[in-house]
């Protein structure tokens, strides 16, 4: 299949998406690396487990060395990091070395971000193992988080490739087809009606996904995501409507603890806390209940877990990085396929929190 290009003002690169694409990457490397020294393989323990043998049988004819973090959001924080940096020192990576993110998004993360500051950068090849990551994987955002936000720490980094193959999605848990489709709903929210309602028409449980409907929602997904970043790479503009959902989303992941809800969990709160804002301040018409029942159909929380203090989700979410003087900005739908940014007070935010 021919690969998707990505296209951006600091670099053009192939999406290869599809079971057993991963087979043709010995083949890119060897064309885009002819002087490569190294390859450090960063994954996580989850796919160490499951998939680590297949890729590293695959790169039989390199010097390849594997580095294993911790799973989920727990691989995003400094001391791994360090412990990265460290692995590729030890190992005697160089300016010649290539990294290879092996995983989900949060290695996807950490990967793009250590190869960014390794020795002032090196390149790296984005290796995604999740449905979460079709959304992360591609546009360069790269980081790691602080205690007091998520993706805080971080660059924009384009990898030089991203090799999506479908076979390694067979074996997700429930949760996590659950985060990462968040994200596939998302962008038929913020560009593409159609899409969005072709979703509802054919996903009716995320446990028996054929490769067809993945490989049509993913691409899609990643086209989407594409436009964006094409036009707008460094976030300035409407690159940041692909935060949908994100300002109270990324809240909740904070509030309860990182890891203990996933991204996609807390990202669909979010878009149904800005439909309904939308409603009321950018006077979409669009009516979710209909969103709603589908979303609890195919396994979602729709409410907000009440343990959470809503004055602290108010202060999580002022420290966005949206936000400007401490105004907390919303983005909201006219329609769907319309983001628009709002700026929303304490007070606002506070009263529609109480009655969501």
């Amino acid at each position: 299949m021919k690969p998707m290009m990505i296209e951006t003002p600091s670099k053009v690169y192939p999406v290869h998406i599809g079971s057993g694409i991963i087979e043709h990457l010995p083949a890119f490397i060897y064309r885009a690396f002819p002087n490569l020294t190294n390859i450090m393989i960063i994954t996580d323990e989850t796919v160490a487990n499951l998939y680590l043998p297949a890729l590293q049988r695959v790169l039989t004819p390199f010097n390849q060395k594997s580095c294993i973090v911790p799973s989920g959001e727990k691989a995003k924080t400094f001391e791994v990091y360090q412990e990265c940096i460290t692995f590729a020192l030890e190992n005697k990576l160089d300016r010649k070395s290539l990294v290879l993110s092996f995983g989900g998004g949060a290695v996807g993360d950490l990967g793009g971000f250590v190869a960014a500051t390794f020795m002032r950068g090196i390149p790296f090849i984005q290796v995604p193992t999740t449905i979460l990551a079709h959304d992360s994987a591609v546009g360069g955002k790269v980081a790691i988080n602080h205690p007091l936000g998520k993706n805080m720490v971080g660059v924009f980094n384009q990898p030089e490739a991203v090799f999506y193959d479908l076979s390694f999605l067979h074996t997700l848990p429930s949760h996590e087809r659950r985060s990462g489709f968040a994200e596939v709903i998302k962008h038929g929210l913020i560009k593409d009606p159609s899409f969005y309602s072709w979703l509802l028409a054919h996903i009716s449980s995320l446990e028996q996904l054929t490769e067809d409907e993945l490989s049509y929602m993913l691409t899609r997904g990643i086209e989407i995501k594409g436009e964006f970043v094409s036009k707008d790479e460094k976030e300035t503009s409407i690159r940041a409507f692909l935060n949908f959902g994100h300002t109270l989303g990324h809240a909740i992941e904070a509030e309860m603890g990182y890891g203990k809800w996933t991204h996609g969990e807390a990202i669909v709160i979010g878009m149904l806390f800005a439909l309904s804002l939308s409603r009321k301040k950018a006077g979409l018409s669009f009516n979710s209940e209909q969103l709603k029942e589908w979303l609890v159909q195919i396994g979602y929380e729709t409410n907000l877990p009440a343990e959470l203090d809503k004055r602290k989700l108010v202060e999580r979410m002022k420290q966005d990085k949206k936000s400007v003087g401490q105004m907390v900005n919303f983005v909201l739908l006219k329609e769907i396929g319309q983001p628009v940014l709002y700026e929303m007070t304490d007070e606002e935010l506070l009263k529609e929190l109480s009655i969501f």
